[in-house]
């Protein structure tokens, strides 16, 4: 055998190695993924709420997931939200809106980015709004803002606290402009939920970036994130080339940003329930008492006014 031969046949076993590599489809498929130490068992992986026990990587997980943690499994109302008509402005780059659209919905088993349930922890009922990352990068478009509106309505209505659980890229630009006003949308009706006197709590997960850091995720009463959680407006690559400095050591991350005050407390998941809940019982008693001061205000003034006449 010549030195020709040895190229072609190595060359044939070359094209077969990559025909026979795992596709994105497969490697969701399979009973593994991996981590810092390499392959690891879903099944595994999932006991332990899908953060790994060795690195403590907080793993992204479905908005059902995080449901089942928060409120226990299955032990909560999902709601059906408005789905604006797809495709506003008929985009197409390498292929069309629509078809991105369902692609994603075929991924992930929902018609947009986010997910509003009803569940309770610590007996106080709560309205949530989780987003999924693997709908288009959870990024908002008119869908995922009426998806917000519908759950803060559910909240004023029903006189629930509003968790909001953020993720995404920010805003999905194949609506332009219809994308971008969701940012103020989602602020008014968070300053709807405010006027009310219900609490507004973000759980900030990994990613949150872009407009959604500048709308929603960063207006809560409270902000809790996870560990190693990426927090950011602009990439740091972005930044580093507008201030021709380095950047800190784990910049942008939720711990950095929890020391420069955007971020009140950096919460495990296991703990995430009890730790809402209770905030919740706490924020909750100080609006009943305040309304109990206002109750006893009124009446005085009621007997004064009486007295007077």
């Amino acid at each position: 055998m010549n030195w020709i031969t040895k190229i072609i046949k190595a060359g044939e076993k070359i094209k077969t190695a990559i025909r026979e590599r795992a596709t994105k489809e497969d490697i969701a498929k399979s009973d593994w993924t991996s981590c810092c130490k390499g392959p690891i068992l879903k099944k595994d992986l999932e006991e332990n709420l899908w953060v790994c026990p060795d690195c403590k990587r907080h793993h992204r997980i479905k908005p059902h997931q995080r449901f089942d943690i928060l409120f226990g499994k299955n032990n909560y109302e999902i709601f059906k939200t408005p789905i604006p008509k797809d495709d506003p402005l008929n985009w197409t780059d390498s292929k069309s809106y629509k078809e991105r659209l369902k692609s994603a919905r075929k991924k992930t088993g929902l018609e947009c980015g986010m997910m509003v349930a009803s569940g309770t922890i610590n007996n106080i009922k709560i309205t949530a709004v989780a987003s999924d990352f693997d709908f288009l990068g959870a990024s908002m478009a008119a869908a995922e803002g009426e998806a917000f509106l519908y759950g803060i309505q559910h909240a004023i209505e029903n006189q629930t606290p509003f968790l909001c659980i953020s993720a995404g890229g920010g805003m999905r630009m194949m609506e332009s402009l219809i994308s971008l006003s969701q940012m103020t949308r989602t602020t008014l009706a968070i300053n709807e939920l405010k006027k009310n006197s219900l609490p507004y709590l973000v759980c900030i997960t990994d990613p949150t970036a872009g407009g959604i850091t500048a709308s929603y995720a960063m207006l809560g009463d409270i902000h809790i994130a996870e560990p190693g959680a990426l927090i950011a407006f602009a990439g740091a690559r972005v930044i580093q080339g507008t201030v021709k400095e380095e950047l800190p050591e784990g910049f942008q991350k939720s711990e950095y940003v929890e020391k420069t005050g955007f971020v009140d407390l950096i919460v495990e998941r296991k703990e995430l329930a009890s730790k809402i809940g209770t905030l919740l019982s706490i924020l909750l008693k100080k609006n009943s008492d305040i309304s109990a001061e206002q109750n006893e205000t009124s009446e005085d003034s009621q007997s004064l006014t009486r007295a007077a006449s």
